[in-house]
């Protein structure tokens, strides 16, 4: 049998591959600060601090493993988003990276507006206070109670992903008196230069109505002709974790070409096109992200050109960051629990977390960095895998990095750029309970997400 066919997965290497891995930072106690959040830094003892509060501090009062989200980094990057792409386009975080009732305050407090995609992500945007109409509804298969209760609230706009949504939609609006406002999610044939599971504007996967074939032309025409619809634009995502501007060239020409189209069938000109998001961020030294502002000054340099060309009015853009807003905000802070060194391989660090508080690691071959931050130190470099607690081989949270080899039992270490995805993602596997999300700002840390305990895992289990 092949290693790809095992039943189990494909094996590990049981040897390191020529070149796998970069070489050693220069100094192990170096912050890049291209993947921490902004406020961090080192203290006079060479702890690292968040906010102006050490982690020692942070992981005595609030233990580990635990997300710390830099509050005054969150805020920075919704206005910077805002401020570059103006008030003539729209910018919807995109909650399903990271949600809570306090980010739904802050998103408000700071302007911007959310996007949802579940009936619990829509609860928790109305209940922290997000206007109904700044908020827009996506998913691929959304129930008729989650289109009830988006109707009902006054969402600004239901993205439709299908045909059959085109007319649930429509009859849900029209039983409630109301013309809901909404765009058709198109899949525009590009393959965005990421991972194949989050790569999602090519034509075989289950997202939006493709360009192909006249499909989307048809969902266009289905859409403008029932009562219960107010069809305002079309929306496109071509993927994630993607620093390539050509992907979303590709993809705003081909949206552009079908408001074209729309315009010379039916004479209407639609006011809007949202390009998604996807814009990827730096979990390691080697990755460069792009600034708000170049995103900003490119894709409206894209959609002008094109709107140009086709003679169109240019519509309003939307884009929907989530990632590239909370991502980098946040690190989980782990303790060392045990260290096996594996001689001419590599040193596995175990950590009290693991794929539980992060997955992306084993489900999207995720690469991220990892620092010693309770002391510096002056040790040699040791090549090492930080893995966590859990009945997997493949419970790996950094595959391959360098601590200092003076590393022990009760250090802690820290992952960066876990805001996004991780604790979205978390899970209760081998009941693990999931960590605490903790911000901290200007010298003061409040739980926004409190650990879970052994009590809430039994009240679940009714026997």
């Amino acid at each position: 049998m092949s290693r790809s066919a095992h039943p189990a997965g494909p094996r590990h290497a049981d040897v390191l591959p020529e070149g796998h891995y970069s070489a050693p930072a220069a100094d192990l106690n170096a912050l890049d600060e291209k993947v921490w959040s902004r406020t961090v830094t080192r203290d006079a003892d060479g702890a690292l601090t968040v906010g102006g509060i050490t982690v020692a501090r942070l992981a005595e009062e609030f233990g580990t493993p635990a997300y710390f989200l830099d509050e005054s980094d969150f805020r920075a990057r919704c206005r910077a988003w805002a401020d570059a792409f103006g008030p003539d386009a729209d910018v919807f975080y995109a909650g399903k990276a990271f949600l809570s009732r306090a980010v739904v305050r802050w998103l408000t407090e700071e302007g911007l507006n959310l996007d949802v995609c579940s009936g619990g992500e829509l609860t928790t945007a109305l209940d922290a206070g997000m206007p109904a109409e700044r908020i827009a509804f996506h998913g691929n298969n959304k129930t008729v109670a989650e289109i009830e209760r988006a109707v009902t609230a006054g969402v600004g706009r239901i993205v439709l992903d299908s045909f059959q949504e085109i007319v649930r939609v429509a009859h849900i609006a029209q039983r409630h008196g109301v013309r809901q406002r909404v765009q058709i999610r198109v899949t525009v044939g590009v393959e965005a230069h990421t991972h194949e599971f989050i790569a999602t504007a090519h034509e075989d996967q289950k997202f939006g109505i493709a360009l192909a074939d006249g499909q989307a032309a048809e969902a266009v025409r289905r859409a403008l002709s029932l009562d219960g619809l107010d069809l305002i634009g079309v929306h496109s995502h071509i993927g994630s974790q993607i620093f390539d501007m050509a992907g979303f060239e590709v993809s705003a020409r081909r949206v552009v070409q079908l408001l074209a189209e729309i315009r010379d069938e039916h004479g209407v000109e639609l006011p809007e096109i949202d390009l998604g998001g996807g814009l990827g961020i730096a979990y390691t030294s080697d990755d460069d992200p792009r600034e708000p502002h170049e995103i900003a000054k490119a894709l409206s340099d894209i959609v002008t050109r094109e709107c140009e060309a086709a003679k169109l009015r240019t519509p309003r853009i939307s884009v929907e960051p989530g990632r590239a807003i909370v991502g980098p905000t946040a690190f989980t802070l782990y303790e060392v629990g045990t260290i096996k060194p594996l001689e001419g391989l590599r040193t596995y660090v175990s950590v009290d977390g693991g794929m539980s508080d992060n997955i992306r690691t084993a489900l999207y071959d995720a690469e991220y960095s990892v620092a010693l931050v309770s002391r510096t130190s002056d040790a040699e470099p040791m090549l090492v895998r930080v893995v966590g607690k859990h009945c997997e081989s493949g419970d790996i949270v950094v595959k391959d990095a360098f601590l200092p080899a003076d590393l022990a039992p009760g250090d802690l270490i820290a992952v960066p750029a876990t805001g996004a995805y991780c604790r979205s993602m978390a899970s209760n596997y081998n009941h693990a309970l999931r960590p605490p999300v903790v911000a901290v700002r200007d010298g003061e840390a409040r739980v926004i997400v409190r650990r879970e305990t052994e009590e809430d895992l039994l009240r679940l289990d009714v026997g």
